[in-house]
């Protein structure tokens, strides 16, 4: 009975071996990288409300919005991590502030795609304004205003025609490595919204 079970986890363990032995490649290649700052995710911001504060993640928000919008756009589109390289790398940086007298959301996301190393290829803004209470499901006014902002952003990014001719061009022999956002400039903590 010790023979069979000896050469049951010999078995095994060959097999688990021979898997491991396999190289493994990280680098996956696709034709858009998306980055938001790390700060975006550690660093919740404000909504202020002279009865009731709101604090919320911007990176996670924007990130689920931007990642449907850019792969409608663009069609293969990954989150920047580890090795990835793509074509191009597009930084988002969102931005939103709460108007409690007028009871309006502005939300604004600065998209700049870069190629190779470093080398920028263009940046858009987009901007939007959604009227709604800070104290009634603010998740959803805030997904409404980044939801608009970003569309804003992808359309300005679809209509420049630069950034079309390099993303629809031959695929380049030097493809933009995630590891290139290092070079991007650390952003102050914002403590508030504006």
């Amino acid at each position: 009975m010790n023979v069979i079970k000896l050469i049951a986890l010999l078995t095994i363990g060959g097999s688990v071996n021979a898997y491991a032995a396999e190289p493994v490649d990280n680098k996956l290649s696709s034709k858009l990288l998306m980055y938001i700052q790390p700060v975006d995710y550690t660093n919740p911001i404000k909504l202020w409300h002279p009865y009731q504060d709101y604090w919320f993640y911007q990176g996670p928000v924007v990130e689920k919005i931007a990642m449907s919008k850019l792969t409608a756009a663009y069609g293969d589109v990954a989150v920047c991590e580890g090795n990835q390289s793509a074509k191009a790398l597009v930084w988002l940086q969102p931005e939103l502030f709460y108007n409690p007298q007028v009871q309006m959301f502005y939300a604004e996301v600065t998209a700049s795609a870069y190629k190779g190393v470093g080398e920028h290829v263009a940046t858009h803004v987009g901007h939007a304004q959604v009227h709604g209470v800070l104290g009634i499901q603010p998740e959803s006014w805030i997904e409404k205003a980044y939801t608009l902002a970003v569309a804003d952003a992808v359309a300005q990014m679809q209509a420049d025609i630069a950034l079309q001719t390099y993303m629809s061009g031959p695929a380049q022999v030097g493809n933009t490595p995630c590891s290139m956002v290092t070079l991007f400039p650390t952003p102050k903590v914002r403590a508030m919204a504006f």
